[in-house]
């Protein structure tokens, strides 16, 4: 792959990157916030109602979470190709943190598959049984998400080194990549080991520099 994109323009290959990027976005937006916003409760009855009234929805939801693991499968192999000339070191760090975190996420989508059958499993089933068998399902997806978080955060650190010390991307968006690897382990760390950050008010703006730097970088490129 590496021979194959060598033969395209550096602009050709930033373009790439950024509509490979632009996907994850989307993808990852659709699938990790907007269906679980329209779908997902803490009551597993009226959770369970909204998905089976809804499957269409949620069938999507994984089609889309596929497409984005897919999509940063490679967005990672362009990237090093643009950046690897600043620190190659650097460079295969990001792509050896960024790639294991893709058979995790496919794997963690089992969850979701497992729901599908869940949903059509009427008889011999009641509809409490059902309702509270997708709940666990569910529960045990969003621990996945829960501890993707660490290598999600982990990339960004040396791609935004990499950002930064390149400038071919304004290194204010390098330093909020770095700042978003402490926020995505903070994320992971600190609810952990204190559970009551969970109920702090404020806590999404921990959140902002890895969105404001991963969005910055997608569009810049």
């Amino acid at each position: 792959m590496n021979r194959m994109l060598s033969t395209l323009t550096p602009s050709s290959r930033a373009r790439l990157a950024g509509t490979l990027y632009l996907i994850v976005v989307l993808t990852g937006i659709f699938s990790l916030l907007y269906v679980p916003s329209r779908l997902f409760t803490d009551d597993a009855l009226l959770q369970f109602n909204r998905i089976r009234e809804a499957e269409s929805l949620f069938r999507w939801g994984i089609a889309a979470g596929i497409i984005c693991y897919l999509a940063f499968t490679f967005l990672p192999l362009v990237l090093y190709t643009i950046f690897h000339q600043a620190d190659r070191s650097a460079a295969v760090l990001m792509v050896v943190l960024a790639l294991l975190s893709v058979p995790i996420s496919f794997m963690n989508l089992a969850h979701k598959l497992q729901v599908l059958d869940l949903l059509h499993q009427g008889q011999g089933m009641s509809l409490e049984t059902g309702a509270n068998a997708v709940q666990l399902q569910l529960q045990a997806y969003d621990h996945g998400i829960f501890l993707l978080q660490v290598f999600w955060g982990l990339w960004l650190f040396p791609f935004g080194y990499l950002v930064y010390r390149s400038g071919l991307v304004p290194r204010i968006l390098g330093i909020l990549l770095m700042l978003g690897c402490l926020g995505y382990l903070i994320q992971v760390f600190v609810p952990l080991l204190y559970p009551a950050y969970r109920q702090w008010s404020m806590r999404s703006l921990v959140s902002l520099p890895a969105s404001l730097g991963e969005i910055g970088t997608c569009l810049w490129l």
